[in-house]
Formats: structure tokens, C-alpha cells, sequence
């Protein structure tokens, strides 16, 4: 059983072999009365009961927004769900009621698991396999770009959730075009807006998508401001991306409503990222080790699938190696779609827990035999 968690609403629903499999329950998420709230959970996981009818639900997994302590279902004070204040068990009350494991967890960890396992990674590693390449990725980065800049991380096909619940975190990063100020003050419609009335003149307060639209050419309007608002973005994107990849070394997966206008925005990532960085006495160094290519352009993608494999001597031998002398880093939007992704990631966290107990348990009843 899962939940789609937002400040006005709770949607509902069940998963069964990574399928919907009930109408979804929309209730009116009350976040302003914490009792109130807690009752609208509760009912909407029974009301998913019910429609499962002689079906067991097997566990409960979900995203719900932070500050919180995943790792034992607690959320804390929150901004768009005023009512959680303090410290509120949600994920042992639902465990008590239902008697299921409970698992809930930051949206940008689960979409970056969900992409993982049935989005942007597969994706990349099938067109491994069908070009006849041995190289395979098995981590990833994964951003939002919203109403915030979200991120998750997944390594080695595990999603990294930090010794704290804290992994992930990249809108706190430093802000490359204003360095005082974290990294989502130049990543979010916030900022998408804001540039744009600077850079135009224009005071009316204009949504994302109609900035897009004048970007396109396609609404009246400033296009030069609205394709640099995007273009701005993407370069505080890239700047904080940068550091990420230094220490995950992982393919990119971009979500959330402003991946939409892509178009503006990855060209310029990979335009930064394939720059340089200086050291004291100007010598120039590349910004990240790895070529950056997106796969959803396909003069890109050709690249990147390209053969970089070679064999090289072993010393003192007649034998050869493989040798993989270019590394590559694959950059591109959601396969899923964001909520989709969010949704398939705690249900792949869900069977993971619950194939690791089965394991745990098996293993425990071996050693007291």
C-alpha cells in the first residue's frame, strides 16, 4: 500500500508486480490539525484494505516530506504539513495498526530508486547490452527540479539514505551564481520567475510553463530573458552537479514539472560541466573527470554508446587487458515520469526490505537449528 503525500491532498492506492492495481483514494489531507490528519491516513490505508478484498497488503511504503527520521518513521516539523511538529511516529503508529512493516522515505530518495530500477538506468544499460558493450552502471543521481531542487543517490543498485536520513541533500549545496545563498535560491520556479522579471522588465508574475512558452516563441513576451532564466538555472544546476558526480561518479536522471524544458537547460549542464576549473596558478583542470552526454539527444547518445573499449599489453607477459580509457557519464530525463517514479520506488523499496527479512530470518532459523 502506498500514499502520494502533498499539503492538500493524500492519494491512496496499491501496487502488486509494479502495477496499480486499485482506483486510487484521493482524501483531503487536513494538515492543519495533526489528530485530524493522522485519523485521514489510517482511514485511507483502510479504505485501500478494503479494495484489496481478500488480498493482504504485505507492507506500506511512501514518501512524506522532511526534515524526518526515516530510518524509524518519524517526521518532524514540517513546512507544508504545519501539524507535524516535534516529532510524530508515523511510520510505528501505522506498523501497530496494520501490523505490516512501514517504510517511508524522502520523494527525491524514491525517485532516484525508482529510476534506478525501472527508469533512466535500465534504460542506459539495455543500450549497453544491445551495442555490444561490456560497461554496465549501477548508480545513480537524481534531481527534481520544482517548487525546490530535490536530489536522491542511489550506489552499487542501493539507494543511499545517510546514517542520519540526510543523504541527498543537494539544494543545500552552495549557490554558484549567488555564493552567499544555498543552491534551490537559483533552482526552482522561484527563481525561474524571478530572473525572468529581471532580465525583462516585466512585473506580472508569469508560471514556468508560460515562460517556457515565450522561450519557445510560442507566447508574446521577452524570449532572450525567458531563455536566459532557464539557462541560469541550469548553470547553478550544473555547478552543484558537479561536485556530486565528483564524489558518485553516476549517470544524472532530471525530474519534476521544470524537466519539462529541457531543451534550454541540459545543453548548458553539459556546457559547464565539460569546462574547467583552475588551480592558484591558473592551470586549468577539466570540472568533472567524465565526458557528459545526454542520451535523449541521439548524436549524443551515439556518442556515448560508442565502442571506448580497447586491450592493452600486460608487463611480462603475452597476455592483454581490457582497458576502458574514456569514462562516460550519461545525463537525461525521467523515464517514468516523476510521480511514477516516486510511487515505483517505494514499492521496489518495499520488496527489498522485505526480501532482505525473508533472508534474515531464514539465516537466524538455520543458526538456531
Amino acid at each position: 500500500m502506498t500514499l502520494d503525500a502533498g499539503g492538500t491532498n493524500f492519494v491512496f492506492s496499491a501496487l502488486q508486480s509494479g502495477e496499480e492495481i486499485i482506483t486510487p483514494i484521493t482524501l483531503a489531507s487536513n494538515s492543519d490539525n495533526l489528530e485530524v490528519c493522522l485519523h485521514t491516513i489510517i482511514e485511507g490505508f483502510q479504505e485501500v484494505k478494503k479494495s484489496l478484498n481478500t488480498m493482504e497488503p504485505e507492507a506500506i511504503s511512501f514518501a512524506f516530506p522532511g526534515p524526518a527520521d526515516y530510518k524509524n518513521g518519524i517526521i518532524g516539523d514540517l513546512v507544508n504539513l504545519p501539524a507535524f511538529r516535534g516529532g510524530v511516529a508515523l511510520g510505528p503508529m501505522l506498523e501497530e495498526i496494520f501490523g505490516i512493516p512501514t517504510l517511508i522515505n524522502n520523494d527525491g530518495d524514491l525517485f532516484a530508486y525508482g529510476e534506478a530500477v525501472g527508469g533512466l538506468l535500465p534504460t542506459i544499460n539495455k543500450s549497453l547490452t544491445e551495442s555490444g558493450l561490456s560497461r554496465r552502471y549501477k548508480s545513480l543521481i537524481g534531481i527534481t527540479l520544482g517548487t525546490g531542487y530535490g536530489g536522491g543517490i542511489v550506489v552499487n543498485n542501493q539507494v543511499c539514505l545517510g546514517d542520519n536520513s540526510a543523504a541527498g541533500e543537494i539544494w543545500l549545496t552552495r549557490n554558484f551564481i549567488k555564493p552567499k545563498t544555498v543552491v534551490e535560491e537559483s533552482v526552482s520556479i522561484r527563481a525561474i520567475q524571478r530572473v525572468y522579471t529581471e532580465q525583462s522588465g516585466d512585473s506580472a508574475v508569469l508560471s514556468p510553463k508560460d515562460i517556457f512558452k515565450i522561450a519557445c516563441g510560442d507566447a508574446e513576451g521577452n524570449k532572450k530573458a525567458a531563455i536566459t532564466a532557464f539557462e541560469e538555472m541550469a548553470v547553478a544546476v550544473a555547478e552543484s552537479l558537479a561536485n556530486v558526480i565528483a564524489l558518485i561518479d553516476a549517470p544524472i536522471v532530471i525530474g519534476g514539472g521544470i524537466a519539462g524544458a529541457s531543451r534550454f537547460i541540459i545543453p548548458k549542464i553539459i556546457e559547464h560541466l565539460s569546462g574547467s576549473i583552475y588551480d592558484l596558478e591558473g592551470n586549468a583542470m577539466p570540472r568533472v573527470i567524465s565526458g557528459v552526454y545526454n542520451i535523449d539527444d541521439p548524436k549524443d547518445l551515439a556518442d556515448f554508446l560508442s565502442d571506448s573499449e580497447t586491450e592493452v599489453n600486460i608487463p611480462f607477459s603475452s597476455k592483454k587487458a581490457s582497458y576502458n580509457k574514456e569514462k562516460r557519464v550519461a545525463i537525461g530525463i525521467s523515464k517514468l515520469g516523476t510521480s511514477t517514479a516516486v510511487c515505483f520506488g517505494a514499492y521496489a523499496l518495499a520488496l527489498d526490505f522485505l526480501d532482505k527479512t525473508n533472508l534474515y530470518e531464514a539465516v537466524e532459523q538455520i543458526g538456531s537449528n
